[in-house]
This record gives structure tokens, C-alpha cells and sequence, in this order.
């Protein structure tokens, strides 16, 4: 029989990576692709991946990819009838989403007043908490100014967190130790928040000190059903940011996975949240969970959930936009093996993960055995400093986490890219350090492992390939394996002609 796709033709709203993901599920279902550009982006893989394209403004976000008007009028004039956010940008703008709605077009994602409703994140705590969820302890208001910081440490203590409450992805974020950094800190926040966000209001929380990231993938659809598809531990950051994500957290068992998800279904009905959407929990030392944020959109990690559930969670946001009922229950969901995924930045870690720009002259993707790749560009690619500098995302799947980290490490060895500084290293040495392996790791993991010293041997030769380097990284800060291979056991020295190249490096010989 064949089933009729949910649309005729969908706009992605966005660039790079996502774009083109988005296209491949359309594709498979028959939907014709509408692809919007910026100036910088006109020869960009999605563009030349789509049905059809269409410009939209200069270069810089807020005149492209921000400007609603513009993204109205190629949907308009291409003749779409459904557009998908994609994440960042306008994905979790309530105005956009109501725009779309009132245009007459559908919204790929939940309806406005949901991303409203989990998009201001005091009036989400609020939102939740009267549904039983556990929050962190903090404000239920915006606070003013720096006095009523003071006022909370002396009924709760140090350490705080002072946060943005129009938005995440770090921005807005300071933590507060001490007296002295009250007023420094809550100025920064503001004037951060307000840049970013256009919005300066902060509220504050009780600082966890290191806690682990973890976070629910939920689907739910307009007849009342709401399921969730797991958690990923998404503890590998920097500057707030993740990097590496992974299914499932070694650090949950089979009760507390079921209550997490649980709860964050509850999270989710509680806002009559509609579509695909992701419940992020922090968890304490202790191990109990606390909401954190709800992302109302598609993340940028989901394909480490689409490879342990067999799922394409962009097919299931179309059939749930187009009014289908959720194709499986709660109790139909199966998880297979471990998956994580490493988010390949064009950035420089030896300069504070500054982004870096220039034209990709070479690129070797990942591949392989229980690979996939996610990318938004190719040889002869201009990256530049107006977007974000996630260039693709290498996912691997393995039997065991122990499998999955081996066939990751041998493709990120394999990977090669030229023409911008990338943190592919980093991500090796990750994957090789004894603690990752262990399963023992929290949020400010990746500040403690990565030493200055560590950035100084990146810089000094830019050129090494990316394997040669974190080999010296990971000799010079700890004894490491590379990453056990399936079915055999962790320990033992680097060896071969990485160690012999390393010896080298550290020597001086040619």
C-alpha cells in the first residue's frame, strides 16, 4: 500500500547540518524541499541539496535566518506548505511559530504557546513544578538586582548560579562562589542575556557542584499521548555547551531510567507540549534528578536516540504535524546497543575553542562499521564566523559502550579535514581517558582534563593529524590504551607509530 505523504513540499528554516537531515527523511517520504540561504551560504551543500532555494538576506543571522518576513515570502512563494525550524535560530521562538500558523502554513514542531510556556525559564520551573516535577531550589521570579542575590545566599548559601531566563545554551550563565563576585557576576549575566537574547531578565539557583547532564527525548502528538524514547548523557562540555552525547548513562539503572522518563512525560503534558522535544535533568552526587530546561525542539544529539530505536524522529515530527497519532506506545518502544556522538567544531581548543573560519580544501569523513556521519559541508566549503561552527556530527553505534567508543576512535583517527582548525583531538582524548572509560565523569569534566599545557602542543603544529596529537596528550597527561576493541580488555601503553611519532614530538627529531 502506499502511504501518502504528510506534505507536499516543507521550508527548512535553517542552514548547514540540519538542513540537509531534514531533506533526507523528506526525501524518503516523498516531500519536496524548499532550502533558504544568506548571502555567506549561497553555494552551501543544503542549498544544492534542496527541491528549490531561495535567498533571504545578507550574510549576518538577524537579516537571514532571524528575519521572519523573509522566510514568510519563500514559503509563500515556493508554495509550502509545512516549514521545519531545524534547532537554533528561530526553532524556539513563539513569535515564528505563530507567524507560521497565522501564514497558514504548518508548523513543524509545538505550537506557540507551549515554546511560551517552557521557553521563559522561570515560568517553566513554575510550570512543572506544579506538576510534581523536582526543580532546583531558586527564584520564582526574574530577580531585580544583585541585592536580592545576597538575600538568597543568606537563607541558602553559596555557591549560586545566576541564569538567563529567556534562554540556554550557556549564555546568560555565571556562577557566584563568594560575596565579592555578586555584583560582577549579576552584571555580566544581565548584559550577556540581554545581548543574546534581547531580553535581560536572570533568576538564580542553587549552584550543583558537579553534576551530571542528562536529558529525555520525548514525542507526543495533538490526541493527548505523550511517550519518551530514553535519555542521553549529555556531561561532556565546554563553556556549558555539550560535545559528546551518549546513550544510554552508565550512571542510571533500569528504576531510575523509568522514573526519569516518566516524569518527563508528566513535563511535557503539563504544557501541552505537541511534537518531538527533550526534558533536561541535572543529577546531584546523591542521584537525585532536578529539572533543568525543556528544549522545544529537535536537538542536535538526536541521532544518537534514532540509532538505539531504529526511529527517524524528523518522519515522526512530520506524520505529528499533520495531525497522525504517535505510530507506537510506551510499552512498543525498543533500545538497541550504545551510541554517542562527537560534534566536530571548526574551533580552535588551543585558543579557548575560538571558532575558526577559511575554506575546506580536503575532507575525509568518518566512516565505517555502525557509522553515520551528519555534515553540513565539503571540499570547497567557506566556513565562516557568522553561524554557528558545528560543521558535523559522527555518531557511532556498538553491541556495548565499550564497542561504540572503539569504532568512534578508530573513525575520528580515519577523519581528515583541511583548511580550518577543528577539536577532533579533543574528542580523542575524551574517548581515551580513564575516567570517560569508567563511566566517572560531570559537567566540568573537560575544564579539569584539559590542561593549558595541553592547548600550547596544539597550537605549536596546527597541521599534525588530529590522531598524532591527542596520542601526545593523552601519553603526556596519563597512560591510556586507545579504546578497548570490542570484546577485549581496557589497559596497556599507546604503541606503533603513533607513540614512535610522539616520542618524537617530545624529543624534537624530525
Amino acid at each position: 500500500m502506499i502511504v501518502p505523504p504528510p506534505f507536499t513540499k516543507v521550508l527548512i528554516a535553517n542552514r548547514g547540518e540540519i538542513a540537509v537531515r531534514i531533506m533526507r527523511t523528506c526525501r524518503e517520504l516523498g516531500v519536496q524541499t524548499v532550502a533558504v540561504y544568506s548571502d555567506a551560504d549561497q553555494c552551501m551543500p543544503h542549498v544544492l541539496a534542496a527541491d528549490e532555494a531561495y535567498r533571504i538576506g545578507p550574510a549576518p543571522s538577524r537579516e537571514s535566518y532571524l528575519c521572519i518576513d523573509a522566510l514568510l515570502e519563500a514559503a509563500r512563494t515556493s508554495g509550502a506548505d509545512a516549514i521545519h525550524p531545524g534547532y537554533g535560530f528561530l526553532a524556539e521562538n513563539a513569535a515564528f511559530a505563530a507567524a507560521v500558523a497565522d501564514a497558514g502554513i504548518t508548523f513543524i514542531g509545538p505550537p506557540a504557546s507551549a515554546i511560551r510556556g517552557m521557553g521563559d525559564k522561570t515560568s517553566a520551573r513554575a510550570l512543572v513544578k506544579r506538576a510534581g516535577v523536582p526543580i532546583v531550589l531558586g527564584s520564582e521570579t526574574p530577580i531585580r538586582d544583585a541585592g536580592e542575590v545576597t538575600a538568597f545566599v543568606r537563607l541558602h548559601g553559596f555557591p549560586v548560579l545566576l541564569k538567563a531566563a529567556a534562554g540556554g545554551g550557556g549564555k546568560g550563565m555565571r556562577v557566584v562562589r563568594t560575596p565579592e563576585e555578586i555584583a560582577t557576576a549579576f552584571a555580566q549575566a544581565q548584559s550577556e542575556a540581554g545581548s543574546a537574547f534581547g531580553d535581560d531578565r536572570i533568576y538564580i539557583e542553587k549552584y550543583l557542584d558537579h553534576p551530571r547532564h542528562i536529558e529525555v527525548q520525548i514525542l507526543a502528538d495533538a490526541h493527548g499521548s505523550v511517550i519518551h524514547l530514553g535519555e542521553r548523557e549529555c556531561s561532556i562540555q565546554r563553556r556549558h555547551q555539550k560535545i559528546i552525547e551518549e546513550s544510554p548513562s552508565v550512571l542510571l539503572d533500569d528504576a531510575m531510567r523509568a522514573a526519569m522518563g516518566e516524569t518527563a512525560c508528566r513535563a511535557a503534558a503539563a504544557c501541552g507540549y505537541v511534537n518531538a522535544g527533550t526534558i533536561e535533568f541535572l543529577v546531584d552526587s546523591s542521584r537525585q534528578y532536578y529539572f533543568l530546561e525543556m528544549n522545544t525542539r529537535l536537538q542536535v544529539e538526536h541521532p544518537v536516540t534514532e540509532l538505539r530505536t531504529g526511529l527517524d524522529l524528523v518522519a515522526e515530527q512530520l506524520r505529528i504535524a499533520a495531525g497522525e497519532p504517535l505510530s507506537m506506545r510506551q510499552e512498543d518502544v525498543r533500545w538497541s546497543g550504545h551510541a554517542l556522538e562527537c560534534r566536530i567544531c571548526a574551533e580552535d581548543p588551543a585558543n579557548d575553542f575560538f571558532p575558526s573560519s577559511g575554506r575546506i580544501s580536503y575532507i575525509r569523513p568518518a566512516q565505517g562499521p555502525g557509522m553515520r556521519e551528519d555534515s553540513g559541508v565539503e571540499a570547497g566549503t567557506d566556513v565562516s564566523l557568522y553561524y554557528d561552527p558545528l560543521l558535523s556530527k559522527v555518531i557511532a553505534w556498538g553491541d556495548t559502550r565499550d564497542h561504540a567508543i572503539a569504532r568512534m576512535v578508530r573513525a575520528l583517527q580515519e577523519y581528515e579535514i583541511s583548511g580550518v582548525t577543528t577539536n577532533v583531538a579533543v574528542h580523542l582524548v575524551v574517548l581515551r581517558h580513564p575516567d570517560f572509560l569508567r563511566g566517572d565523569f560531570d559537567t566540568g569534566f573537560l575544564g579539569r582534563t584539559l590542561a593549558p599545557k595541553m592547548f600550547d602542543v596544539m597550537a605549536e603544529d596546527a597541521q599534525l593529524p588530529a590522531a598524532v596529537v591527542a596520542a601526545w596528550l593523552a601519553h603526556e597527561q596519563f597512560t591510556v590504551a586507545p579504546a578497548p576493541q570490542h570484546g577485549q580488555a581496557q589497559g596497556g601503553r599507546l604503541s606503533g607509530w603513533k607513540s614512535r611519532r610522539a616520542a618524537a614530538m617530545r624529543s624534537g627529531e624530525p
